[in-house]
């Protein structure tokens, strides 16, 4: 690669990894966002340490979904709900009261998540196709979609939790995630 990394928008690093398999452009993006990020779960956790283990599972978390090589339109947006959601779920898991960011109590560093075109706003529209597009699926995909990625329960406790088979709970699963994406898809389309 002839250019330095540093110079490339998040979309661009993202395709570069795609397409060039270079580590360098993870390297760089990452790179970019460990502090704004150690600053979100500052925000919400109030404690350094816990901040510091929660932007590592940010990260690793992010690594996985980058893996998977699909397109992720708004990063900085994107990576800022996975921050929030990996802080909010550890206060959960501690026991400890949630608060909430919004746009207008924003670090200074993520000051550009205000952005119509990049920020909350466009999250905001997001969240609401897919609450609308999960209703659109059939109540089998639906239920099976909602327990297992929103509240989390594993394939055995989907089968017990709603007396489906365990091949029935991973076709319900498959079947919703990619209706969910078309879905998903048409709307984004319409905007």
């Amino acid at each position: 690669m002839k250019h330095e990394v540093t110079y490339y928008s998040d979309e661009e690093l993202i395709l570069r990894h795609y397409h060039y398999a270079d580590e360098r452009c993870l390297g760089q993006l990452l790179e970019r966002y460990t502090i704004p990020i150690f600053g979100v779960c500052m925000k919400y956790l109030k404690n350094s340490a816990d901040a510091k283990d929660v932007t590592q599972q940010i990260f690793e978390k992010v690594l996985i979904e980058l893996e998977k090589n699909y397109p992720i339109p708004h990063f900085k947006a994107w990576l800022y709900t996975v921050a929030k959601n990996a802080c909010l779920m550890s206060l959960r898991k501690s026991g400890l009261p949630t608060v909430s960011l919004d746009a207008e109590n924003l670090p200074p560093e993520l000051e550009d998540f205000k952005d119509e075109e990049s920020g909350i706003n466009q999250l905001l529209l997001h969240q609401e196709h897919l609450k609308e597009s999960l209703q659109e699926l059939n109540k089998e995909q639906r239920l099976c979609i909602e327990l297992f990625y929103l509240q989390k329960k594993s394939y055995k406790e989907i089968e017990e939790e709603t007396g489906y088979s365990f091949r029935e709970v991973k076709s319900h699963i498959q079947n919703g995630k990619r209706n969910l994406k078309i879905k998903l898809l048409n709307k984004s389309r319409e905007v």
